[in-house]
């Protein structure tokens, strides 16, 4: 049985043609298809998907609704992998959607729809628990960032990349001490100090968290 798919674009000619290019993958069965935000929920809860592959921007404002439905799957239903589509590739919009954890959760440009490989992969790695983030967008942060051509990661220790790696899992402190056998307080000391040789020490830690994470990924060569 396959990964079954819900798929939410309001431009009814997308929403067909990713529908087609899906369903023409073994291993993926798309179950419905909406083309807007009260779809979408109303589908999830019909459905019972997999996976959630939606448009950034539907009706009925047009803003973040894809970003905007991701964060309350996260709390209805934490099992589901969303995969969000995009034509813009601004950090801004990677970091609202990784807000609440990179588990399950993967930021693409809409133009990897050409690229069909590149789509299943990143529904079959949100199905897993896994991340994804757009190359396009990483370069776009590290470049804003840093103008170095040295990865910002190289002065972390060989244990504040293992912290950072689960934290790129998705992982809060307590599961993240539990996979390294390190207290919380011990985690916590870590995660600090990995925050101020990378420069986030100054923001908001959920966004030093996210941020870390696509910085991360971008050094590890995924997304």
């Amino acid at each position: 049985m396959g990964l079954r798919v819900v798929v939410a674009e309001d431009s009814l000619l997308v929403r067909e043609g990713i529908a087609r290019l899906l369903e023409a993958q073994d291993g993926i069965d798309v179950v419905e298809l909406c083309g807007d935000y009260d779809g979408l929920l109303a589908a999830v809860k019909s459905q019972a998907p997999d996976v959630v592959l939606t448009d950034i921007r539907m009706p009925p404002t047009g803003t973040d609704e894809g970003i905007r439905a991701a964060s309350i799957l996260r709390q209805s239903h934490p099992s589901i992998g969303v995969v969000v589509l995009s034509q813009y590739a601004e950090p801004a919009y990677a970091l609202e959607l990784l807000d609440g954890g990179s588990e399950g959760r993967a930021y693409l440009l809409k133009e990897r729809v050409s690229d069909p490989a590149q789509i299943i992969a990143a529904i079959h790695e949100v199905a897993r628990g896994g991340s994804v983030v757009d190359p396009k967008v990483v370069e776009v942060l590290v470049a804003g960032r840093s103008r170095s051509k040295e990865s910002p990661l190289r002065h972390l220790t060989p244990r504040e990349r293992e912290v950072l790696d689960q934290i790129a899992q998705g992982k809060n402190n307590a599961a993240v001490g539990a996979s390294l056998f390190l207290s919380e307080r011990a985690v916590e000391k870590h995660i600090n100090s990995l925050f101020a040789k990378i420069g986030l020490g100054e923001q908001p830690d959920t966004h030093r968290r996210v941020k870390a994470v696509l910085l991360y990924l971008s050094d590890s060569g995924e997304g």
